[in-house]
């Protein structure tokens, strides 16, 4: 009988793991789901020798068979990317130069995230609807034919919108369809995405607000908001369709599942989503010390929005220090026990991390702005995409000058205690010990100007003790046999 913190080395081996296997695709429809035609064409008319296959962990299944048509079609040397280094829905841009890539072949899911390293092509699951049954729930759900309808969905099923948009907009008039959109003159789609350049000229014309959001395009009628607008969704709930309704939560949502096909209300509670990210805000006011988590090496800017942080936070009077470790997990972040709070830097669809299992919490840059930046305030506007937050976008609100930064302070909403948020702006540059005495409205302070190591002195342990020179050399011996459970030696309890 196994006891309550160890089982049977026996068993732990015997055991048999249920896993569920998908089916290779039947090498005849491999064509139309992979698009390999198209896909052969895109390398061969630019030249490309080394191609990169980026497969989502679904799809894996079907890489080899892909890139053996791929290879036999184009003469060309394909590298299969299984296990990227962020999420899977981001371009591999960084594994991709680890072979000497030319390009990038992106397949299943995908943020759209702007790339600018390589050129790249997107080609997307063509996953099946019932276009029946999704008219049907539209209807339902909508039956005054005359409202204001956005019509979005996930990149699975943008090969079936079109003939969704035939079905129903004769009934709806005021139906507006939105369309893929991305960044850089190095992207390419075969007939779905639009580069944004494209349509600089569409508000013009008709006099009308075009919305660019996650990817997505659409243009908005004269004298209306995104606010008069109810918002139809085609996909599965999840991190896509989670982000529309954060971003914009005055909107009422509705969804249609081509998998249960099945059509609802979006019942979930914004208010009280958001009302847990302003906790974690506040948490972020009371930290004194910020790990940055570089959560991605591939989209655009993520390099800019870094170097604003820092600044940001060190206005605010606190530490960060900047980790890179892939794909995180608990037991990464639990090593560092001396940060207060982490920032996430991270694709739209990987941004809102749900950290209720984490030691300490992880916020999205814009929480962390609103938490350091004075001049911007918490209100209806959500903010997701990390590039909306730089000089130049749509929601970047510069720092206070600092003869604007006076030492306030105020009370924490959480502790009820009080907080100065600039203790460590007259931090020197250089400094030779651990902690100096700088000057705060004319009287001496005692401020620790190293925060981790202040952390690690307080520590009861430290670590490994080296001992030079106190410990004997002696030979390798024989070491133990068997597993750390049950050792040969130890006979069996």
């Amino acid at each position: 009988m196994a006891d309550a913190f160890s089982s049977s080395s026996e068993t732990v081996i015997q055991r048999v793991v249920d896993v569920a296997v998908k089916t290779n695709t039947p090498l005849e429809k491999l064509e139309e789901l992979y698009q390999i035609k198209e896909t052969c064409e895109f390398i061969t008319e630019r030249q490309f020798q080394k191609v990169a296959l980026q497969f989502s962990d679904e799809l894996l299944v079907d890489s080899v068979a892909v890139a053996v048509e791929i290879e036999r079609n184009c003469n060309v040397k394909p590298f299969i990317l299984g296990d990227t280094s962020y999420g899977s829905c981001c371009v591999d841009e960084v594994a991709a130069e680890h072979v000497g890539a030319d390009c990038i072949v992106h397949y299943g899911s995908a943020c759209l995230s702007p790339s600018k390293r390589l050129p790249l092509m997107y080609v997307f699951e063509r996953r099946p609807v019932d276009l029946e049954k999704c008219t049907s729930a539209f209807r339902e759900l909508y039956p005054d034919t005359q409202s204001h309808i956005i019509l979005l969905y996930d990149v699975s099923y943008v090969h079936a919108i079109n003939d969704l948009l035939i079905h129903l907009s004769p009934e709806y008039p005021n139906l507006v369809l939105s369309e893929l959109v991305v960044e850089g003159e190095q992207c390419y789609i075969h007939g779905w995405i639009k580069r944004q350049n494209d349509d600089t000229c569409l508000s013009k014309q008709d006099d009308s607000q075009v919305i660019r959001q996650f990817g997505r395009q659409f243009s908005l009628k004269s004298g209306l908001s995104i606010t008069d607008y109810s918002v139809f969704y085609v996909g599965q709930e999840g991190a896509t369709l989670r982000n529309f309704m954060m971003t914009w939560n005055r909107c009422s949502f509705c969804s249609f599942d081509p998998i249960t096909m099945i059509g609802r209300t979006e019942s979930v509670s914004i208010n009280r989503t958001l009302m847990k990210r302003y906790y974690a805000i506040e948490r972020a006011k009371d930290a004194n010390v910020v790990g940055i988590l570089v959560g991605t090496l591939g989209v655009a800017d993520y390099l800019s929005i870094i170097q604003q942080l820092k600044e940001t936070i060190h206005r605010a009077g606190k530490k960060s220090y900047m980790f890179a470790m892939g794909k995180l997990n608990v037991p990464k972040l639990a090593n560092f026990l001396e940060i207060d709070i982490f920032v996430l830097i991270a694709c739209p669809e990987n941004s809102l991390l749900d950290s209720s299992e984490f030691y300490k919490p992880v916020v999205t840059p814009f929480e962390m702005e609103v938490a350091c930046n004075k001049k911007r305030e918490w209100s209806e506007e959500y903010v997701i995409d990390f590039r909306h937050l730089l000089p130049g976008g749509q929601s970047h609100v510069p720092l206070a000058d600092q003869q604007e930064d006076g030492d306030e302070t105020d009370v924490s909403l959480i502790t009820g205690a009080l907080r100065s948020q600039n203790l460590l702006i007259s931090e020197p540059a250089e400094s030779s010990c651990g902690s100096s005495v700088v000057l705060r409205n004319q009287t001496l302070t005692v401020a620790n100007t190293n925060t981790a190591a202040s952390f690690l002195a307080t520590r009861s342990w430290r670590g490994l003790e080296q001992k030079l020179g106190e410990t004997p050399v002696v030979k390798a011996g024989k070491g133990r046999k068997g597993i750390a459970i049950a050792y040969e030696e130890e006979g069996m309890s």
